[in-house]
């Protein structure tokens, strides 16, 4: 959130003063071209002098860069407490020593902390500037009593000098004045590319052709391993080696106990992760680089973190309304909920019945592969009955696969294939027993 607001908007700000730092810079160098015809001993003199602030002043701004890093750092930590604000407000108010807690020790600490390391950056970047031109009318004075006694026929063209150097002073201030604002821009920039968000350039386009809809019969991840580390636990977590070949049409129930893995491989077959190691296979065909974003146009998926956006998208716009209105009186929303040229009247619903609008969001998405993760875990009875005998029946009978993740094992003989998951592993990959 900090990059997509604070780090945008310093990006953008520099980039509009580019053009004017652009204009400061050719005036400058325009001038000291025309100084160095003048007298080269007095060029001399000034481009070493010159050269001497811009060093002075470069390590200066370096030192506040150095901290605006710091304070960058600490907004990331204060975006995260005003994420508990809202996020935590039921648990604020419910527990009053952990909302002094969190609001003397966090909130207050993180907002101080960045206020204390940008006044520092600030502060040096003033130093930064005011030595800049403290050193200029060092120069002017140098100019004036010190160089008619050392270097030789200079009096006739200082005038010239004084009059242009003093000409200059705008546009070395204006440049001195920006550098906060570079460097401020520079840690934007780093902070945008260490969390991979150059999206014109990593963004994915499809660019080998998948066989069309009808043609497609399997879908197999082969020796696929994927490992990274939980919040819980500094010990990694390891999918894999995992082989599992689905064939189209199929109603697979994925199944285990908490943390074994059951988010982590549906995000591998849906290709949100891409395996360490080992092949994700479309009858086939490799997924890679190449094909991955037209491969995931294959899914429609309601996650257990799902978010709920306002606009319902189907393959047939012009009947998407109509489509939409018999779902939610299916799924008895109809007296809570209507739809107008695709959009939403709202979304402030319970968490169940946010989770049966996901649903018909995907319905009306109408792609080959359906996945549900835990779906029915915030549904009352009567909507569990629907969703596992009627729901996943239809989507059977339309010719979509499904992968669905549940723990509800009175359900479990529905399913064509069950497969149970054990800390990483495929324990088990069976036909359900008869109820």
């Amino acid at each position: 959130m900090a990059t997509l607001t604070k780090d945008v908007q310093a990006i953008s700000d520099t980039v509009f003063s580019i053009p004017f730092l652009c204009v400061d810079i050719a005036v400058l160098a325009g001038c000291l071209i025309y100084l160095s015809t003048l007298s080269g001993w007095a060029f001399l003199l000034i481009v070493t002098f010159l050269i001497t602030a811009v060093i002075l002043v470069h390590l200066l701004a370096n030192y506040a860069y150095h901290y605006l890093h710091l304070a960058r750092k600490a907004v990331d930590q204060l975006f995260q407490n005003f994420r508990g604000i809202t996020d935590g407000t039921k648990e604020l108010k419910l527990h009053a020593i952990r909302r002094e807690l969190f609001f003397e020790k966090d909130l207050t600490l993180s907002a101080a902390t960045s206020r204390d390391y940008t006044k520092t950056a600030l502060k040096l970047a003033a130093i930064a500037n005011n030595s800049g031109q403290f050193l200029f009318f060092i120069l002017i004075g140098l100019l004036l009593f010190w160089a008619p006694q050392t270097i030789p026929n200079i009096q006739p063209v200082l005038p010239a000098y004084i009059l242009t150097m003093t000409f200059v002073l705008g546009p070395i201030e204006s440049i001195i004045q920006r550098i906060p604002n570079l460097a401020n821009a520079n840690v934007s920039i780093r902070k945008v590319n260490a969390m991979g968000l150059q999206l014109s350039e990593r963004a994915e386009f499809p660019t080998t052709v998948i066989t069309p809809v009808n043609h497609r019969k399997t879908l197999a991840l082969q020796n696929v391993i994927h490992t990274y580390t939980t919040e819980s636990s500094e010990q990694p977590f390891t999918l894999g080696p995992i082989d599992l070949t689905v064939q189209s049409g199929e109603l697979v129930f994925i199944v285990g106990g908490n943390g074994s893995g059951k988010s982590t491989l549906a995000k591998i077959i849906t290709a949100l992760y891409s395996p360490e190691s080992g092949e994700l296979r479309l009858d086939e065909q490799p997924i890679t680089e190449n094909n991955r974003e037209q491969y995931r146009q294959l899914f429609s998926a309601v996650f257990s973190d799902f978010y709920l956006f306002d606009r319902l998208v189907s393959t047939e716009m012009l009947s998407l309304d109509q489509q939409a209105k018999s779902y939610l009186t299916a799924l008895q929303l109809d007296g809570k909920v209507s739809v107008k040229d695709g959009q939403l009247s709202t979304t402030a619903l319970s968490q169940g019945q946010r989770k049966r609008i996901a649903l018909l969001a995907a319905y009306l998405e109408d792609r080959p592969i359906y996945l549900f993760d835990e779906w029915a875990a915030d549904q009352d009875p009567m909507f569990r009955e629907i969703f596992y005998t009627q729901l996943l029946p239809q989507l059977i009978q339309r010719g979509k696969t499904i992968f669905a993740i549940s723990h509800d094992d009175h359900y479990f003989h529905l399913a064509d294939r069950i497969i149970k998951l054990n800390y990483g592993q495929i324990e088990s990959d069976s036909a359900p027993q008869p109820k």
